[in-house]
């Protein structure tokens, strides 16, 4: 398997990685602009964007933009998050030119259309509402609102209804002129892909685009609180964070080995002790995010109202002895749990496309497999317990509740357990 990339004049950047006995390729638009990239008034509206892709072209009815790929067999779909937008299909070998012909004009020629701003408006309206109904999506986004108050990475990615509500053809228009530069736009296809014949589709499609300059995301700064909701529902739903190392630090695969180790399976920590020899709840697990610039160790649980207070404490108590106790057993099994999951997930070329897009947008090239996985075994048990003590020393967190939280701590008394 080979990886290549080639540069465009104007700045658009094609990856692609050829995977010898599929018939099958994936491919698509990743887009370096994503909520975090949006102005105070524009919140929500890089996702409305991504929904509109999908509602016309001047060359293309919506119907006609299904019809294309789904006549051939392909899948087309798309998806908003807080720093990319990416536009990817699936198909056969032989339909990689049409595919990359169809994600081609709608990302470059929407026709924004007023009746179907008006439709799509009402499908987003539906799909906060469907958000604000579940409880476990809730609490993660005032999660992020809490690490990230008064900030672009602190707000949703749909936007509140009274924006989507408000968001007009021009808006729409604006945020592609601010953001759709060639140099923020990365074609990456992996599967049975032949890159000469992708950089020739390419130069074809995008070539004629112009470089501009485009809008930045302002640096991150994760300042910590704590946002409660008290509500009738039958769990009490608990979401801790603390800020981490961001995808450019070389310290992120310590703070993803550490999250694994916490609670990243059935032997971690956290599932042992609170639901395995407790009982305390169903869904208990730790994970670690990365953004350019910051990160979020992010614990969650859902347990009951009388219970809450028990499995706070000994989330707090578990944090604690990880920064103290973490074994080389431990290290070595969350190691080889995210080297699997890395190896694995490259079987499939829809997960290559995205990773070699997602390489790209952060290092501008595409890291050997060896390189990553040669940074995966360096890390220390020291290294880990070093991850675990910042937390513990640090104590700045964010805290979101959702539920019948009455009786929860508050996030200071929380940070009190830490420092003890």
């Amino acid at each position: 398997m080979s990886v290549e990339l080639h540069r465009l004049p104007n700045g658009f950047r094609i990856v692609t990685e050829a995977m010898p006995g599929l018939q099958s390729a994936a491919l698509g638009i990743w887009v370096t602009a994503g909520g975090r990239h949006e102005r105070p008034e524009q919140n929500g509206i890089a996702h409305f964007l991504e929904h509109m892709a999908f509602k016309g072209t001047k060359r293309r009815s919506a119907l006609e933009i299904a019809e294309a790929i789904e006549d051939v067999g392909g899948y087309i779909n798309a998806y908003t998050s807080r720093e990319m937008t990416a536009y990817y299909a699936r198909v056969l070998e032989a339909d990689v030119p049409l595919a990359l012909d169809v994600i081609a004009d709608i990302v470059l020629n929407p026709v924004f259309d007023a009746s179907e701003i008006e439709v799509e408006r009402g499908v987003i309206l539906q799909e906060i509402g469907q958000v604000l109904d579940s409880p476990d999506d809730v609490v993660f986004d005032w999660l992020q609102e809490a690490a990230y108050p008064e900030q672009a990475l602190g707000r949703t990615i749909l936007g509140p209804a009274e924006r989507v509500s408000a968001f007009s053809r021009d808006d729409l228009a604006g945020f592609v002129r601010e953001h759709y530069a060639p140099s923020q736009l990365i074609l990456s296809a992996a599967g049975a892909v032949d890159h000469d014949e992708i950089v020739r589709l390419a130069e074809a499609l995008f070539g004629g685009m112009t470089d501009a300059v485009s809008g930045i995301a302002t640096p991150a700064s994760f300042a910590g609180g704590e946002r409660r909701q008290l509500r009738d529902l039958e769990q009490a739903h608990f979401a801790l964070a603390f800020e981490s190392p961001g995808y450019r630090d070389a310290s992120i695969y310590a703070a993803q080995i550490y999250a694994s180790a916490l609670g990243g399976g059935m032997s971690s920590r956290l599932f042992q002790e609170i639901r395995e020899k407790r009982g305390l709840c169903y869904s208990i697990f730790a994970q670690a995010g990365a953004y350019a610039d910051t990160g979020m160790i992010t614990i969650y649980a859902g347990t009951s109202e009388e219970q809450l207070p028990e499995l706070a404490d000994l989330t707090m108590a578990e944090l604690t002895r990880a920064a103290e106790d973490m074994t080389p057993t431990e290290v070595e099994r969350a190691r080889a749990q995210m080297k699997a999951g890395l190896l694995m997930g490259l079987e499939s070329p829809s997960t290559r496309a995205e990773r070699l897009a997602r390489l790209v947008a952060i290092w501008d090239r595409v890291p050997e497999l060896e390189e990553t996985v040669a940074r995966i075994d360096a890390v220390t048990t020291e290294d880990v317990r070093a991850i675990g003590a910042g937390l513990v020393t640090d104590r700045k967190a964010a805290l979101a509740l959702y539920g019948p939280v009455s009786g929860a701590p508050d996030l200071a008394a929380l940070q009190g357990k830490l420092a003890a």
